[in-house]
């Protein structure tokens, strides 16, 4: 027999709360998730593109150092250098770099971050029109 005063439902309110407060955890969590992995991921992009811009910078000095010095920026940015190549033909360098997904609450199934950039030194610019001929080109530009 029910109290006096109380419904044949009294206490689902309980399980309803805890049912709300374990959905919202799960949210929360999946968030957080969802973050760390676009997280690593931006920073692996940064990564493998400082790799490869100073990989590319040493590339003019020393075609063979530029690798050891994209290894040696990757680490400094907290990635891995997992492949550097030089392409002679082309004049560029692509490195592929990665980086943990890290600070999460639960285990997530997915590996590593992932990025690949490509790079190639600079060369210098082509004189512009009429430099060659002792044209004044100082008052070009409005300045």
């Amino acid at each position: 027999m029910a109290a006096r005063g109380r419904g044949p439902d009294a206490g689902s309110a309980t399980v309803w709360l805890v049912a709300f407060a374990v959905l919202g955890c799960a949210a929360f969590t999946a968030t957080l998730a969802v973050g760390a992995v676009v997280g690593a991921r931006h920073r692996a992009e940064a990564a493998a593109d400082l790799a490869a811009l100073a990989a590319a910078d040493r590339l003019l000095l020393d075609p063979d150092g530029g690798c050891a010095w994209a290894v040696g920026i990757a680490a400094e940015q907290r990635a891995t250098v997992v492949s550097c190549t030089v392409d002679r033909e082309a004049d560029a360098v692509e490195v592929v770099a990665e980086v943990p997904v890290a600070g999460v609450p639960v285990r997530l199934p997915v590996g590593p971050a992932r990025a690949r950039s490509r790079a190639g030194p600079v060369r210098a610019a082509p004189a512009p029109a009429g430099a060659e001929a002792g044209v004044d080109l100082s008052a070009v530009g409005g300045s």
